[in-house]
């Protein structure tokens, strides 16, 4: 398996909220997230998009990602308001999920937003080092990809149906969406990048990577990863540290640790069984590993995220 699938076989996004919006006339809102990736496509018409100071026009076909849910503003075409309402007020009158964004004016536009939740831990590390916007108009002479277009007439059709598990479909969709944007992303990188997803282009690093991913409990030591990777142990410590950011089993240790911390939240195994699950020899020295990372005890943060839920 792939060095992105295996990263990405622990990600998945969930809770789907999806919206149509038809805005008329010189339209406008603002819209901020927390833990949230959102999706735009764009049915008919068009619009702008400002985020984190990138700004962006998407016309009919279109489809925007937005990995971190930053404070955004969406506005029609050659128009930028003064003062944009916020789209969650507006969502008070929200009927059978579509919402009429009335600018005085004819109708322009017709948009579908996606929100999507995601497990921060997990996913936290590669949201860090993307775009605020996603895909990259450069990456294509007009933005968009032939696979990307597939998925958006699917989802799109899924969308505009009452149909029996629906929302599985749009969160397996969106999370497909998702996959895809972010190859597009990594496949574009340039060599001279700093990004640490150069890595997962990287023929040796890739190895090495997959095999932490897909065996986080196996004990990996720098001269296996490195067999792994074929290459000389020196050589691979460097170049990994080098593209990375970090050496091989400080990136394990941190992936471990995040593993673990999902599964104390998924609360499906014992802390025991958690501990040998990601390569700890015994319960105490991973509660001691986990403690330094977390500032708890696996046992106080799994009541902690217990007691949250219940709030």
């Amino acid at each position: 398996m792939d060095a992105l699938s295996v990263l990405l076989q622990n990600v998945h996004l969930f809770e789907t909220k999806y919206y149509r919006l038809n805005g008329a006339g010189n339209w406008s809102y603002s819209m901020s997230r927390k833990d949230t990736i959102l999706f735009y496509l764009v049915m008919s018409g068009g619009f702008c998009i400002d985020v984190g100071n990138s700004l962006r026009e998407a016309r009919a076909g279109d489809m925007i990602m937005i990995p971190n849910a930053h404070k955004h503003v969406s506005y029609a075409l050659n128009h930028h308001g003064d003062v944009a309402e916020p789209l969650d007020e507006l969502l008070t009158n929200c009927q059978d999920r579509t919402l009429e964004i009335d600018g005085n004016g004819d109708p322009n536009s017709s948009l579908i937003l996606i929100e999507c939740k995601y497990d921060k831990e997990m996913i936290s590390p590669l949201l860090s080092v993307l775009p605020p916007i996603l895909p990259e108009l450069n990456d294509a002479a007009d933005g968009r990809f032939e696979v990307i277009d597939v998925e958006i007439k699917l989802l799109t059709l899924e969308s505009e149906r009452e149909r029996m598990g629906k929302t599985a479909v749009i969160n397996h969709w969106a999370s497909i969406m998702m996959i895809e944007c972010l190859r597009v992303y990594i496949e574009s990188l340039p060599e001279a990048t700093e990004n640490w997803l150069k890595a997962m282009k990287d023929p040796f690093l890739t190895k090495a990577l997959a095999a932490m991913h897909e065996a986080p409990s196996q004990s990996w030591t720098i001269h296996k990863l490195a067999e792994v990777a074929g290459m000389s142990r020196s050589s691979f410590a460097q170049r990994f540290k080098d593209t990375v950011g970090m050496p091989p089993l400080t990136y394990l240790i941190d992936y471990r640790l995040r593993l673990a911390a999902r599964y104390l939240r998924l609360q499906q195994n014992s802390i025991s069984r958690i501990s040998d699950m990601v390569g700890y020899a015994s319960d105490s020295t991973f509660s001691q590993a986990f403690k330094r990372v977390y500032g708890v005890s696996p046992k106080a943060y799994r009541k902690q995220y217990q007691q949250q839920k219940l709030a």
